[in-house]
Order: C-alpha cells, then structure tokens, then sequence
C-alpha cells in the first residue's frame, strides 16, 4: 500500500471509536465489494479533484440501507486521498475487519484457528484458493466447514476472504486479517515455531520477551515443528527471527558451497 493510501487508512481507522453498530463490519465489507466490483464507482469516488460533497452524496445514495456508523466511515474513507482504486477497496476491507474486531474480542483468535484448519487440509486449502472457482461456490464451501465452528462475526469475515481472495492464499488472508483485529484490540500477534512444546516457564519468558520488543501486550500462537531440529523461529508482525538449528545448518551449506 503506497504511503497515502496508508495515511489516509490511519485517519480513517482511528474514527471507528469503541462502540459502534453490531453490522458495521459486515457492511463495510460488503461496500469494499461493492466498489471493486464498479470499475466506473471506484472511480468516480477515488477522482481527487470530485467536490467532497459529491462523494459524501454518493455514498448515502449507494449504502442507504446501511447503518450510520458504516456509511460514517465510508464517507471518510472516500474523502482521503489514496493512492488508487484498490487501495480504496483494500483500505475498506480492513475497515471492516477492524470494526467486526471491536464487537468480537475473540476475531483474532478465531481467525488464526480456521488458517490453521485450512493450512492442515491440503484439499480445502486448494478448493478455497482456487482460481477457477467462482467466489459463491468458495463462500458456500466456507461456510459449510465453519458454520458452527466459529461465531457469526467470523464466519462473516471467512467467507468473505474466501470469496475475494484478490490474489491471496485463504490461510495467508486469515492470518493477516487476524494481525488488524489483534491490533485493533491493542495487542500484537507473534508465532512461534519450536520443535518441541515450550515449558510454561519458557512460555512465560518469551512472551514477556515479546511484550518488552513490540512495545504492547502479544499473544503468542506455537507451533511444533520437529524439523526445525532445535531452537527457536519467532515471527512478529514483518519481522522474523531464525534462530533454528535447521537455519543454521542451511546457512553453514550455503556458505561451504560458495
């Protein structure tokens, strides 16, 4: 996302507040939808020399039937300057996320365990993923495996990761929608690879470790990989630490064959 666009997501962004309408995240995805689906809409609300009162107009006409805290938020979102259409369509979607992140506290959680569930099932994965599914096909398969499983708050954000992929894996999608309800929460999310299962005093220290490095609370996610031989590879947000035993190796053969 250019620095506009990310600029213009951060104003925005911080206009949700801590209480707002319990279908605000639905429809603002359901708005982000909308405009990519409108080459001719997109534009017309992205123009940056368009009147603000023309796109604020437009935007009621459009989202009438929507709460006020959504067509709010969408009225600010088309009256920033963003780098282009997609980025608007991009910026929207996390908008949604973040306000379905502020009437369910457990989004994140949820959202990593049906990555995880994806990730586990080689077939779903690539049923899900794929680009020769139609989307309604992949939203209805979505909500067949976690209907039940997670809230309705989730399953809402699921199927609509599902169906508009734009060029994401479904895991990969879920676990960077789970980062933004984190965040929204005021928390970070770390995941934690070992090859063995943390006792819970080395629990405790990292994730004390992670709090002191990130600067807010962290939830950690482990994950056991026993090829990783020993140690340990910690990610959080864009950063990764390697400090694996299986990396060592691959470092020491890369630097014997040069």
């Amino acid at each position: 996302m250019g620095s506009a666009s990310r600029e213009a997501l951060a104003r925005v962004s911080a206009q949700i507040g801590s209480v707002i309408s319990t279908h605000t995240g639905a429809e603002l995805l359901a708005g982000a939808v909308q405009l990519a689906a409108s080459p001719a809409l997109l534009s017309a609300v992205t123009e940056q020399v368009a009147p603000l009162e023309a796109k604020a107009a437009l935007v009621d006409r459009l989202f009438a039937g929507s709460s006020s805290d959504a067509r709010r938020l969408l009225s600010a979102a088309v009256a920033e300057n963003w780098s282009n259409g997609p980025e608007l369509v991009a910026g929207i979607e996390e908008l949604g996320i973040r306000a379905e992140a502020v009437v369910n506290s457990a989004l994140a959680d949820e959202l990593l365990a049906a990555a995880s569930t994806i990730d586990a099932n080689h077939e779903l994965e690539l049923a899900l993923g794929s680009k020769l599914s139609e989307a309604d096909a992949k939203s209805a398969l979505a909500q067949r495996i976690f209907s039940g499983k997670v809230s309705d708050s989730a399953l809402g954000v699921i199927t609509y990761l599902t169906a508009n992929s734009r060029g994401r894996r479904p895991s990969a999608a879920l676990r960077a929608s789970a980062h933004i309800a984190a965040d929204q929460g005021g928390t970070a999310l770390a995941t934690v690879t070992v090859a063995a299962p943390l006792s819970a005093t080395q629990q405790s220290r990292l994730a004390e470790s992670l709090r002191q490095s990130a600067g807010r609370p962290v939830r950690v996610t482990t994950i056991i990989d026993p090829s990783l031989i020993g140690g340990v590879r910690v990610q959080l947000g864009d950063d990764v630490i390697d400090g694996s035993i299986r990396s060592r190796l691959e470092d020491l053969r890369q630097r014997l064959a040069g």
